[in-house]
């Protein structure tokens, strides 16, 4: 009987040991991989930073390491963005931009999105469904009718015009994104908050908003991105420097005939690069969040 015992007890500890070691093991792998993927995700960062402060000496020598500074880094490229290109003045343009589309998109989204999951009854999944295809056609099939638009409005060559034109695609998508919000807002709580006294629009504001709060976050964080970005309708309708944003400006100004400022070129993206990555970093639960529950509730 004490035989059996102890071999049930060495039994009982091999298999524990194995569990543990299979947990050490599952650990290390999980921090291998998630090491591999930070290291891909930071080299396309730190290969701007590197090439920026490469000189040209350093940058064009065929025998020459990329991945070290054979020559001493230079901060000349970074003087040629900021002071023989119209680079500050593509910032500023760029923020203006894409605030104001942000705000357009908020005050447009927020009560449609409302709208249709409260309002519409069975028919606002179906009209959620067709705004949302609205997104999905490329901006290459619309930016040739726009431009008659714009053109209308008096808008040729203004970054104004961006402004008109952005919303067609931020709105669509936010839209449906935040209906999936609104959707997991138990209606019971706007109504007790009426039975209480307060009228509708009341509600949403002390109710539904505070709850979907993440939802709102990842619809100005998506419009922001989107406006900072945007490529096609900035170069087709933008042409004078004192207009343009970042994503045409540099391309335009820093590649002249077949010469490329490539230092000058990774300077400028870093530049827009980085604070658009610590702003997803500092609100990276709230918009992971945003995405994954607008997008499977319903």
């Amino acid at each position: 009987m004490a035989t059996t015992t102890a071999s049930a007890t060495e039994t009982h500890t091999e298999q524990a040991g194995r569990n543990r070691g299979q947990r050490v093991l599952g650990r290390v792998v999980l921090y291998v991989v998630a090491t591999g993927f930070a290291l891909f995700a930071a080299l396309p960062f730190a290969w701007m930073v590197l090439t920026t402060f490469k000189a040209d000496s350093d940058l064009y020598r065929p025998a020459n390491n990329p991945f070290v500074y054979n020559d001493p880094p230079t901060w000349h490229n970074i003087n040629l963005l900021w002071n023989d290109t119209s680079y500050p003045t593509f910032i500023l343009n760029t923020l203006l931009v894409a605030v104001v589309v942000v705000l357009i998109t908020i005050a447009v989204v927020v009560p449609a999105a409302y709208a249709l999951t409260r309002l519409t009854g069975r028919w606002g999944e179906s009209l959620g469904i067709l705004i949302f295809l609205v997104y999905l056609v490329p901006p290459t099939l619309l930016f040739i009718p726009l431009t008659g638009v714009v053109a209308d409005l008096g808008l040729q060559n203004s970054k104004w015009a961006m402004v008109l034109v952005y919303p067609t695609f931020t709105i669509p998508f936010c839209t449906w994104l935040l209906m999936g919000f609104f959707r997991g807002v138990p209606w019971e709580i706007e109504e007790q908050a009426m039975i209480d006294g307060y009228s509708r629009i009341q509600a949403i504001w002390k109710t539904v908003l505070p709850v979907s709060l993440p939802g709102i976050l990842t619809v100005v964080i998506f419009s922001f991105t989107l406006s900072l970005h945007e490529f096609v309708y900035a170069l087709a309708f933008v042409q004078s420097s004192d207009q343009k944003t970042v994503s045409v400006g540099v391309f335009t100004e820093l590649i002249r005939g077949d010469v490329f400022f490539w230092q000058s070129l990774m300077a400028a993206a870093a530049l827009v690069a980085f604070p658009v990555a610590l702003l997803y970093n500092y609100f990276l639960d709230r918009f992971i969040a945003g995405f994954t529950l607008g997008a499977v509730k319903g």
